[in-house]
């Protein structure tokens, strides 16, 4: 079976978002295409609350779906439609912003460590407009597997890994995204299918992880080709920590305008229009 080769080797970047949330934007914004059906992956992460506590006040969303992963913290959200949620340490929330939400994600925490992922994941054309929704997940319903001394915790997506299934508590149909937190143990090697033609992609944040000849350190991302399987390595002597994500791409139109992601121009200006004049969101 074939092995996938690293494509492209990214370093994660200081950034600031929201009210001046410090984070690392590990791809987003530009050239998006390569990572269909992903749109942007970021790392938010500190102990200091003034990195954090100005959080994200309300602002809008149209057109494809946010996945934010708490590792550490309280992460309030709320949104125009009367929704209210509290995400804790381990949960996750999946947000389908469709045709549109205004949403705040706030810290609800004043103190102590604020560590996470949001993941943007691109509709489908036909799947846009669809009516705004989202789940919160406890992290204690999160499937997770022992493979080998090593542990993964299955957000989204099937696999199968030497005969054990693994089945992720999110599917999605048109994108089959693939959301895993891996905690490999040191000297073990893991092998995951990802069926040809999906992106794959690998996001280490603690540790170093060895594929075949290249080393990728944390705060990295490596975008593989496009066939064969994910073939990662702990060479050290202690637990490497990464995110694995894999998805059928679209193949579609992508443009964005800030919060909107849409497939022509038209559709963004629309956008604004409908959030300008209090229809955003409606039918």
């Amino acid at each position: 079976m074939t092995i996938r080769k690293p494509v492209e080797m990214i370093r994660a970047q200081p950034a600031s978002d929201g009210a001046g949330v410090k984070m690392l934007r590990v791809f987003g914004g530009g050239r998006s295409e390569r990572f269909d059906p992903f749109l942007m992956l970021d790392e938010f992460g500190s102990r200091e609350a003034s990195d954090y506590i100005g959080g994200f006040p309300p602002h809008p969303h149209r057109g494809f779906e946010t996945i934010t992963y708490m590792l550490r913290g309280k992460m309030e959200h709320r949104d125009h439609l009367g929704n209210v949620g509290l995400l804790n340490d381990g949960d996750v929330q999946w947000m389908t912003a469709g045709r549109g939400i205004i949403h705040s994600e706030m810290p609800r925490q004043t103190e102590g460590q604020m560590r996470g992922f949001q993941v943007w994941l691109n509709l489908a054309a036909e799947n846009k407009m669809t009516p705004a929704h989202y789940e919160d997940v406890a992290g204690g319903k999160l499937p997770r597997y022992s493979v080998g001394r090593s542990e993964l915790i299955a957000i989204a997506g099937d696999a199968n890994l030497d005969g054990q299934q693994i089945t992720g508590y999110f599917q999605r149909a048109d994108t089959l995204p693939l959301y895993w937190d891996v905690h490999l143990a040191e000297g073990d090697i893991m092998r995951v299918p990802v069926p040809a033609g999906h992106t794959a992609l690998l996001y280490t944040y603690e540790g170093k992880l060895r594929l075949n000849e290249t080393q990728l350190p944390a705060q990295h991302l490596l975008r593989l080709n496009d066939e064969g399987d994910v073939l990662v390595e702990n060479p050290g002597t202690e637990t490497v920590r990464f995110i694995l994500l894999a998805g059928k791409p679209l193949r579609q139109p992508i443009v964005q305008y800030g919060p909107f992601v849409m497939n022509t121009s038209e559709q963004i200006e629309q956008a604004l229009t409908d959030y300008r004049s209090g229809n955003f969101g409606r039918v």
